[in-house]
């Protein structure tokens, strides 16, 4: 589907033309919410000029607020012509794009064996995590590639499930574990073109997402147990670090969870 009108306000005395490598131009996936708007939100106090896709338009308007840093662009990353059209207009408003975090995702129905998954419902969420991801990096690469200075980063969001599953999870860890494999060869691929990639694991952080992980969820050993969440504003503040680095230095993985998770020794 075409995408609706962005919307978007004057950029103001904090704009750059990202030569230092701190503050520049964001692009944001999944912004609507969670990770993603505290990202934006970590990123509009910083400075940054932040461009916010996702899919639905009214939630996007309600992380951006009145900041006139911030342009909401509606966008299906599953959709290369939506893709396309997200970065040309991020572009064609800021002038450049820095930095695209790479966040949108879907979990898809949980607790499904494997054997009773919809085919469907598995391309969902191949579509959404790895193709979506794959789409954005890629016109990320083009635009970073071209633009006079050259260069910017990509962080993408990985999740504790790049290194270890949950129960009945096979499409989003598949999803997550291939991730990883993206990660790594963008980074590859950039260095010729001061394109940094870099990859955050996050576990558990506070979100309508994690939300049943205060009420129990099953464990590998088939009990349902609570686990402990953190505060998403850390998450924002570790992406903000990684983001705000020069480009001569890179955060290659970072692993950020709640402290008391049960990650290390998970199954």
């Amino acid at each position: 589907m075409a995408n609706p009108p962005v919307r978007c306000g004057p950029m103001n005395a904090k704009e750059t033309d990202g030569r230092d490598g701190r503050t520049g131009v964001a692009v944001v996936t999944g912004a609507g919410s969670g990770i993603g708007r505290a990202v934006t939100r970590e990123l509009l106090r910083g400075g940054w000029a932040v461009a916010l896709a996702g899919r639905r338009a009214q939630a996007l308007e309600e992380t951006a607020g009145d900041d006139g840093q911030a342009l909401v662009i509606p966008t299906d990353v599953s959709q290369p012509a939506e893709v396309e059209a997200l970065f040309a207009a991020t572009a064609g408003r800021f002038g450049r794009v820095d930095l695209l975090f790479n966040n949108a995702g879907t979990s898809g129905p949980g607790g499904v064996p494997v054997e009773e998954l919809p085919y469907e419902a598995w391309r969902h969420v191949v579509d959404t995590n790895l193709n979506g991801a794959f789409l954005c990096a890629q016109a990320a690469y083009r635009q970073m590639k071209g633009q006079t200075p050259q260069g910017g980063r990509i962080i993408n969001n990985g999740s504790v499930s790049a290194h270890v599953p949950r129960p009945r999870s096979v499409a989003y860890t598949a999803t997550k574990h291939a991730l990883t494999g993206l990660t790594k060869s963008l980074a590859l691929d950039g260095r010729p073109y001061r394109i940094a990639v870099g990859q955050i694991d996050i576990g558990n952080a506070a979100t309508e997402m994690t939300e049943r992980m205060r009420r129990g969820v099953p464990q590998a050993n088939g009990e349902i147990a609570p686990e402990p969440v953190m505060d998403v504003a850390d998450v924002a503040r570790t992406v903000r670090h990684m983001a705000e680095l020069p480009l001569e230095a890179n955060v290659q993985f970072a692993t950020v969870l709640a402290t008391g998770m049960p990650y290390v020794g998970r199954g």
